[in-house]
Protein backbone atom coordinates (compact mmCIF):
# COMPACT_ATOMS: atom_id res chain seq x y z
CA UNK A 1 0.00 0.00 0.00
CA UNK A 2 2.46 2.34 0.92
CA UNK A 3 4.66 1.45 -2.37
CA UNK A 4 1.41 2.32 -4.51
CA UNK A 5 0.87 5.79 -2.26
CA UNK A 6 4.47 6.41 -3.02
CA UNK A 7 4.14 5.84 -6.52
CA UNK A 8 0.97 7.79 -6.71
CA UNK A 9 2.49 11.21 -5.38
CA UNK A 10 5.29 10.91 -7.58
CA UNK A 11 3.22 10.54 -10.77
CA UNK A 12 1.00 13.37 -9.16
CA UNK A 13 4.29 15.58 -8.31
CA UNK A 14 5.39 14.55 -11.96
CA UNK A 15 2.42 15.63 -13.81
CA UNK A 16 2.23 19.28 -11.72
CA UNK A 17 5.95 20.12 -12.54
CA UNK A 18 5.00 19.12 -16.29
CA UNK A 19 2.26 21.25 -16.70
CA UNK A 20 2.91 24.33 -14.27
CA UNK A 21 6.71 24.74 -14.82
CA UNK A 22 7.33 27.29 -17.00
CA UNK A 23 8.56 26.26 -20.70
CA UNK A 24 8.31 27.78 -24.39
CA UNK A 25 6.65 24.68 -25.18
CA UNK A 26 3.52 25.59 -25.90
CA UNK A 27 1.01 23.09 -27.06
CA UNK A 28 -2.29 24.16 -28.83
CA UNK A 29 -5.78 21.65 -28.55
CA UNK A 30 -6.96 20.46 -31.80
CA UNK A 31 -9.17 17.04 -32.61
CA UNK A 32 -7.18 14.62 -34.63
CA UNK A 33 -9.42 13.29 -37.54
CA UNK A 34 -10.32 9.56 -37.36
CA UNK A 35 -8.12 6.82 -38.85
CA UNK A 36 -8.61 5.70 -42.55
CA UNK A 37 -7.50 2.87 -44.18
CA UNK A 38 -6.93 4.13 -47.81
CA UNK A 39 -8.74 2.39 -49.95
CA UNK A 40 -6.31 1.67 -52.63
CA UNK A 41 -4.64 -1.13 -54.16
CA UNK A 42 -2.01 -2.06 -51.77
CA UNK A 43 1.71 -3.68 -52.50
CA UNK A 44 4.77 -4.61 -50.90
CA UNK A 45 8.05 -2.61 -50.97
CA UNK A 46 9.12 -5.30 -53.38
CA UNK A 47 12.80 -5.65 -55.00
CA UNK A 48 14.28 -2.36 -52.81
CA UNK A 49 18.21 -1.88 -53.31
CA UNK A 50 20.52 0.57 -51.06
CA UNK A 51 22.78 2.81 -52.67
CA UNK A 52 25.64 4.89 -51.36
CA UNK A 53 25.39 2.68 -48.16
CA UNK A 54 27.63 4.47 -45.82
CA UNK A 55 27.94 7.44 -47.20
CA UNK A 56 26.49 9.44 -44.59
CA UNK A 57 23.41 9.17 -42.35
CA UNK A 58 19.76 10.78 -43.33
CA UNK A 59 20.16 11.47 -47.62
CA UNK A 60 17.01 12.95 -46.66
CA UNK A 61 16.19 13.93 -50.73
CA UNK A 62 17.52 12.21 -53.47
CA UNK A 63 17.51 14.77 -56.39
CA UNK A 64 18.51 14.39 -60.14
CA UNK A 65 21.12 16.08 -61.83
CA UNK A 66 21.49 17.34 -65.17
CA UNK A 67 23.89 14.66 -65.61
CA UNK A 68 21.30 11.65 -64.72
CA UNK A 69 23.86 11.59 -61.20
CA UNK A 70 21.95 11.18 -57.75
CA UNK A 71 22.51 13.84 -55.52
CA UNK A 72 21.89 14.09 -51.74
CA UNK A 73 22.59 15.80 -48.61
CA UNK A 74 23.39 14.23 -45.02
CA UNK A 75 23.48 15.28 -41.71
CA UNK A 76 26.94 15.87 -41.70
CA UNK A 77 26.44 19.02 -43.89
CA UNK A 78 27.83 17.55 -46.95
CA UNK A 79 25.47 17.33 -50.50
CA UNK A 80 26.92 14.26 -52.38
CA UNK A 81 26.56 12.94 -55.60
CA UNK A 82 26.50 9.16 -57.10
CA UNK A 83 26.52 7.35 -60.05
CA UNK A 84 23.19 5.50 -60.04
CA UNK A 85 24.27 2.01 -61.73
CA UNK A 86 28.42 2.48 -59.80
CA UNK A 87 26.12 3.00 -56.41
CA UNK A 88 24.62 -0.19 -55.10
CA UNK A 89 25.80 -1.48 -52.15
CA UNK A 90 28.77 0.62 -50.16
CA UNK A 91 29.58 3.60 -51.62
CA UNK A 92 31.33 7.33 -50.15
CA UNK A 93 30.06 8.99 -53.76
CA UNK A 94 31.60 12.31 -54.42
CA UNK A 95 31.01 15.33 -52.19
CA UNK A 96 29.97 17.56 -54.33
CA UNK A 97 29.13 21.12 -51.45
CA UNK A 98 29.15 21.44 -47.71
CA UNK A 99 26.77 23.84 -46.69
CA UNK A 100 27.77 23.94 -42.99
CA UNK A 101 24.51 23.15 -42.14
CA UNK A 102 21.44 20.70 -42.68
CA UNK A 103 20.73 20.25 -45.96
CA UNK A 104 17.50 18.34 -46.30
CA UNK A 105 15.37 19.35 -49.71
CA UNK A 106 16.99 19.38 -53.44
CA UNK A 107 15.78 20.42 -56.50
CA UNK A 108 17.11 21.86 -59.43
CA UNK A 109 16.73 24.80 -61.85
CA UNK A 110 17.75 27.33 -64.43
CA UNK A 111 21.19 29.69 -63.16
CA UNK A 112 20.66 32.47 -60.85
CA UNK A 113 21.29 35.88 -63.26
CA UNK A 114 24.39 38.07 -62.88
CA UNK A 115 24.20 40.61 -59.70
CA UNK A 116 26.64 41.83 -57.23
CA UNK A 117 27.96 39.47 -54.58
CA UNK A 118 29.26 39.43 -51.11
CA UNK A 119 31.88 36.50 -50.12
CA UNK A 120 31.88 34.98 -46.52
CA UNK A 121 34.99 33.68 -44.89
CA UNK A 122 34.54 30.36 -45.87
CA UNK A 123 34.23 31.21 -49.72
CA UNK A 124 30.97 31.47 -50.62
CA UNK A 125 28.66 34.19 -51.30
CA UNK A 126 25.55 36.16 -50.22
CA UNK A 127 23.66 38.29 -52.70
CA UNK A 128 22.07 41.42 -52.91
CA UNK A 129 19.54 40.29 -55.01
CA UNK A 130 21.48 37.24 -57.00
CA UNK A 131 24.21 35.87 -58.13
CA UNK A 132 25.43 34.17 -61.50
CA UNK A 133 25.99 30.71 -62.13
CA UNK A 134 29.56 31.72 -63.38
CA UNK A 135 29.83 28.25 -65.63
CA UNK A 136 26.73 29.34 -67.60
CA UNK A 137 26.75 32.74 -67.77
CA UNK A 138 30.09 33.06 -68.95
CA UNK A 139 30.34 30.53 -71.38
CA UNK A 140 26.56 31.66 -73.36
CA UNK A 141 25.75 27.99 -72.63
CA UNK A 142 22.02 27.24 -73.22
CA UNK A 143 22.07 23.76 -73.70
CA UNK A 144 19.02 21.79 -72.01
CA UNK A 145 20.91 20.69 -69.36
CA UNK A 146 22.47 24.17 -68.21
CA UNK A 147 18.77 25.22 -67.16
CA UNK A 148 18.91 22.50 -64.77
CA UNK A 149 22.55 23.54 -63.77
CA UNK A 150 22.08 25.34 -60.31
CA UNK A 151 20.97 22.81 -56.88
CA UNK A 152 18.66 25.05 -54.98
CA UNK A 153 18.96 23.96 -51.19
CA UNK A 154 16.24 23.75 -48.14
CA UNK A 155 19.40 23.90 -45.55
CA UNK A 156 17.15 23.70 -42.05
CA UNK A 157 20.08 25.91 -40.59
CA UNK A 158 21.15 28.29 -43.62
CA UNK A 159 18.06 29.08 -45.65
CA UNK A 160 17.43 29.00 -49.34
CA UNK A 161 20.67 28.41 -50.78
CA UNK A 162 21.76 28.25 -54.48
CA UNK A 163 24.89 26.11 -55.84
CA UNK A 164 26.16 26.19 -58.95
CA UNK A 165 28.35 23.62 -61.17
CA UNK A 166 31.62 24.31 -59.31
CA UNK A 167 30.01 23.69 -55.78
CA UNK A 168 30.19 27.22 -55.20
CA UNK A 169 27.04 27.97 -52.38
CA UNK A 170 24.79 31.22 -52.44
CA UNK A 171 22.80 32.08 -49.65
CA UNK A 172 19.43 33.35 -51.34
CA UNK A 173 17.32 34.46 -48.41
CA UNK A 174 16.88 33.20 -44.62
CA UNK A 175 13.90 35.09 -43.38
CA UNK A 176 10.55 36.63 -44.43
CA UNK A 177 7.90 39.61 -43.68
CA UNK A 178 10.56 40.11 -40.86
CA UNK A 179 10.67 36.50 -39.28
CA UNK A 180 13.76 34.10 -39.51
CA UNK A 181 13.01 30.88 -41.28
CA UNK A 182 13.75 28.36 -37.92
CA UNK A 183 13.75 25.06 -40.41
CA UNK A 184 13.76 25.48 -44.18
CA UNK A 185 12.67 21.85 -44.95
CA UNK A 186 11.59 21.36 -48.89
CA UNK A 187 12.14 23.13 -52.08
CA UNK A 188 10.75 22.95 -55.62
CA UNK A 189 11.12 25.17 -58.91
CA UNK A 190 9.05 26.03 -61.17
CA UNK A 191 9.42 26.55 -65.13
CA UNK A 192 9.71 30.45 -64.46
CA UNK A 193 12.65 30.03 -62.20
CA UNK A 194 10.74 31.13 -59.47
CA UNK A 195 11.39 28.83 -56.28
CA UNK A 196 8.65 27.47 -54.14
CA UNK A 197 10.05 26.16 -50.29
CA UNK A 198 8.64 25.43 -46.69
CA UNK A 199 9.63 26.77 -43.14
CA UNK A 200 8.35 23.91 -41.23
CA UNK A 201 8.60 25.62 -38.36
CA UNK A 202 9.75 29.11 -36.78
CA UNK A 203 9.58 28.40 -33.27
CA UNK A 204 11.62 24.96 -33.71
CA UNK A 205 14.99 23.75 -35.31
CA UNK A 206 14.79 20.66 -37.42
CA UNK A 207 16.75 18.62 -34.00
CA UNK A 208 13.73 19.31 -32.36
CA UNK A 209 10.99 18.08 -35.41
CA UNK A 210 8.92 15.95 -32.95
CA UNK A 211 8.51 18.33 -30.08
CA UNK A 212 7.34 20.72 -32.93
CA UNK A 213 4.40 18.22 -34.06
CA UNK A 214 3.17 17.54 -30.84
CA UNK A 215 3.15 21.02 -30.02
CA UNK A 216 0.78 21.92 -32.98
CA UNK A 217 1.52 25.58 -32.81
CA UNK A 218 0.93 26.15 -37.08
CA UNK A 219 3.72 28.32 -37.27
CA UNK A 220 4.93 26.73 -40.91
CA UNK A 221 4.91 28.77 -44.00
CA UNK A 222 4.96 28.24 -48.14
CA UNK A 223 7.02 30.85 -49.06
CA UNK A 224 8.78 31.78 -53.19
CA UNK A 225 11.74 33.05 -53.88
CA UNK A 226 12.20 35.13 -56.95
CA UNK A 227 16.00 34.99 -59.04
CA UNK A 228 15.10 37.92 -60.56
CA UNK A 229 13.86 40.72 -57.92
CA UNK A 230 15.62 38.46 -54.66
CA UNK A 231 11.90 38.56 -52.97
CA UNK A 232 10.76 36.66 -50.85
CA UNK A 233 7.09 36.57 -50.75
CA UNK A 234 4.75 34.36 -47.61
CA UNK A 235 1.92 32.04 -49.59
CA UNK A 236 0.84 30.91 -46.47
CA UNK A 237 1.09 30.77 -42.83
CA UNK A 238 -0.16 28.97 -39.90
CA UNK A 239 0.42 25.60 -41.51
CA UNK A 240 1.28 22.38 -39.17
CA UNK A 241 4.71 21.88 -40.11
CA UNK A 242 4.83 22.47 -43.95
CA UNK A 243 6.80 20.11 -44.71
CA UNK A 244 7.03 18.29 -48.79
CA UNK A 245 6.45 20.70 -51.58
CA UNK A 246 5.51 20.50 -55.55
CA UNK A 247 4.13 21.69 -57.97
CA UNK A 248 1.05 20.13 -60.68
CA UNK A 249 0.49 20.28 -64.07
CA UNK A 250 1.84 23.46 -66.37
CA UNK A 251 2.54 24.78 -62.67
CA UNK A 252 -1.27 25.30 -61.86
CA UNK A 253 -0.88 24.78 -58.03
CA UNK A 254 1.66 23.86 -55.67
CA UNK A 255 1.14 21.32 -52.93
CA UNK A 256 2.66 21.73 -49.59
CA UNK A 257 2.54 18.64 -46.61
CA UNK A 258 1.34 19.54 -42.95
CA UNK A 259 3.23 16.93 -41.46
CA UNK A 260 0.72 17.62 -38.26
CA UNK A 261 -2.32 17.55 -39.82
CA UNK A 262 -2.38 14.59 -41.75
CA UNK A 263 -2.96 16.47 -45.25
CA UNK A 264 -1.65 18.44 -48.25
CA UNK A 265 -2.91 21.58 -48.98
CA UNK A 266 -2.97 23.09 -52.60
CA UNK A 267 -2.05 26.85 -53.16
CA UNK A 268 -3.26 27.73 -56.76
CA UNK A 269 -0.77 30.12 -58.94
CA UNK A 270 -3.11 30.52 -61.88
CA UNK A 271 -6.31 30.53 -63.06
CA UNK A 272 -9.47 31.52 -61.44
CA UNK A 273 -8.41 30.49 -58.16
CA UNK A 274 -4.99 32.07 -57.99
CA UNK A 275 -3.94 33.39 -54.41
CA UNK A 276 -6.61 31.00 -52.62
CA UNK A 277 -5.65 27.69 -51.09
CA UNK A 278 -7.78 24.13 -50.17
CA UNK A 279 -7.45 20.52 -49.19
CA UNK A 280 -5.46 18.16 -51.93
CA UNK A 281 -5.86 15.13 -49.50
CA UNK A 282 -7.00 14.60 -46.04
CA UNK A 283 -7.37 12.43 -43.15
CA UNK A 284 -3.72 10.61 -44.50
CA UNK A 285 -3.23 7.22 -42.53
CA UNK A 286 0.86 8.59 -41.52
CA UNK A 287 2.78 11.69 -40.98
CA UNK A 288 3.24 12.67 -44.75
CA UNK A 289 6.84 14.29 -45.51
CA UNK A 290 8.13 14.52 -48.82
CA UNK A 291 5.80 14.84 -52.50
CA UNK A 292 7.24 14.67 -56.18
CA UNK A 293 5.08 14.92 -59.22
CA UNK A 294 5.35 11.28 -61.47
CA UNK A 295 6.92 11.09 -64.26
CA UNK A 296 3.57 10.79 -66.05
CA UNK A 297 2.30 13.48 -64.58
CA UNK A 298 -0.25 11.55 -63.57
CA UNK A 299 -0.06 12.80 -60.00
CA UNK A 300 2.16 12.43 -56.77
CA UNK A 301 4.30 10.58 -54.69
CA UNK A 302 3.69 11.21 -50.98
CA UNK A 303 6.45 9.52 -48.17
CA UNK A 304 4.48 9.09 -44.87
CA UNK A 305 7.08 9.27 -42.33
CA UNK A 306 5.45 7.12 -39.77
CA UNK A 307 1.76 5.63 -39.37
CA UNK A 308 -0.33 7.91 -37.12
CA UNK A 309 0.26 7.28 -33.20
CA UNK A 310 -3.04 6.34 -31.20
CA UNK A 311 -1.31 8.19 -28.21
CA UNK A 312 -0.69 11.46 -29.57
CA UNK A 313 -4.12 11.40 -31.71
CA UNK A 314 -5.75 10.77 -28.15
CA UNK A 315 -3.84 13.43 -26.56
CA UNK A 316 -4.30 16.12 -29.51
CA UNK A 317 -7.39 17.71 -27.31
CA UNK A 318 -5.13 18.24 -24.37
CA UNK A 319 -2.56 20.56 -23.94
CA UNK A 320 -1.92 19.18 -20.51
CA UNK A 321 -1.41 15.55 -21.28
CA UNK A 322 1.37 16.71 -24.22
CA UNK A 323 2.95 18.95 -21.98
CA UNK A 324 3.51 15.87 -19.54
CA UNK A 325 4.08 13.88 -23.09
CA UNK A 326 6.74 16.42 -23.80
CA UNK A 327 8.47 15.93 -20.49
CA UNK A 328 8.94 12.33 -20.61
CA UNK A 329 12.54 10.97 -20.80
CA UNK A 330 12.46 10.18 -24.85
CA UNK A 331 12.57 6.44 -23.89
CA UNK A 332 9.28 6.95 -22.72
CA UNK A 333 7.91 8.92 -25.31
CA UNK A 334 5.39 8.18 -28.22
CA UNK A 335 8.23 6.50 -31.54
CA UNK A 336 7.59 6.27 -34.63
CA UNK A 337 6.71 2.88 -35.90
CA UNK A 338 9.42 1.41 -38.31
CA UNK A 339 7.66 1.45 -41.41
CA UNK A 340 8.43 2.15 -45.12
CA UNK A 341 5.16 3.83 -46.87
CA UNK A 342 4.88 5.63 -49.89
CA UNK A 343 1.32 6.49 -51.47
CA UNK A 344 0.73 7.64 -55.60
CA UNK A 345 -2.10 10.05 -55.55
CA UNK A 346 -3.62 11.26 -58.80
CA UNK A 347 -3.80 15.08 -59.53
CA UNK A 348 -7.32 14.91 -58.27
CA UNK A 349 -6.33 13.73 -54.53
CA UNK A 350 -7.81 10.18 -55.44
CA UNK A 351 -5.46 7.81 -54.07
CA UNK A 352 -3.81 5.48 -56.97
CA UNK A 353 -1.73 2.73 -54.67
CA UNK A 354 0.53 2.32 -51.99
CA UNK A 355 3.27 0.42 -51.13
CA UNK A 356 4.25 -0.60 -47.39
CA UNK A 357 6.99 -2.77 -45.73
CA UNK A 358 6.34 -3.58 -41.93
CA UNK A 359 9.73 -5.65 -41.92
CA UNK A 360 12.12 -5.07 -38.50
CA UNK A 361 14.56 -4.41 -41.80
CA UNK A 362 12.48 -2.29 -43.66
CA UNK A 363 13.86 0.85 -45.56
CA UNK A 364 12.25 3.54 -42.88
CA UNK A 365 11.40 6.39 -42.40
CA UNK A 366 10.83 7.24 -45.78
CA UNK A 367 10.71 11.11 -46.31
CA UNK A 368 11.17 11.42 -49.91
CA UNK A 369 10.11 9.87 -53.16
CA UNK A 370 11.70 10.57 -56.42
CA UNK A 371 10.56 8.79 -59.53
CA UNK A 372 12.96 9.03 -62.19
CA UNK A 373 12.17 6.61 -65.70
CA UNK A 374 11.83 2.98 -64.70
CA UNK A 375 13.15 3.83 -60.51
CA UNK A 376 11.78 5.72 -57.56
CA UNK A 377 14.48 7.07 -55.49
CA UNK A 378 13.43 6.82 -51.76
CA UNK A 379 15.36 9.39 -48.93
CA UNK A 380 15.36 8.97 -44.75
CA UNK A 381 16.23 11.22 -42.40
CA UNK A 382 17.53 8.31 -40.37
CA UNK A 383 19.14 5.87 -42.63
CA UNK A 384 22.63 5.34 -44.31
CA UNK A 385 21.57 4.47 -47.90
CA UNK A 386 19.75 5.62 -50.42
CA UNK A 387 16.64 3.41 -51.48
CA UNK A 388 15.61 2.64 -54.70
CA UNK A 389 12.94 0.63 -56.19
CA UNK A 390 10.91 -0.43 -59.51
CA UNK A 391 8.61 2.67 -60.70
CA UNK A 392 6.27 -0.19 -61.69
CA UNK A 393 5.90 -3.35 -59.16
Amino acid sequence: MRILLLALILVAGFVAYATLWPSRFDPVAWQAPPVHALDSDTRPMSALTRLGIGAGTGPETVAIGPEGRLYAGYADGTIRRFDADKATGRSDGQVFATTNGRPLGLAFGPPLPRAKQHQRPDGTSRADRTVADADNAASGDASPGSQRATLYVADADQGLLAINRKGQITELTSSANGRPFGFTDDVTVAKDGRVYFTDASSRWPHTAYRTAILEHHGDGRLLRYDPKTGRTDVLLDGLQFANGVALGPDDAYVLVTETGAYRVTRYWLTGPHAGAHDVFIDDLPGFPDGIDADTAHRGFWIALFAPRNTVLDFAAPYPWLREVIHRLPSWLKPAPAHVGHIVHVANNGHVISQRIDDRNNAYAPITSVTPAGQWLYLGSLETDAIGRVPAQP
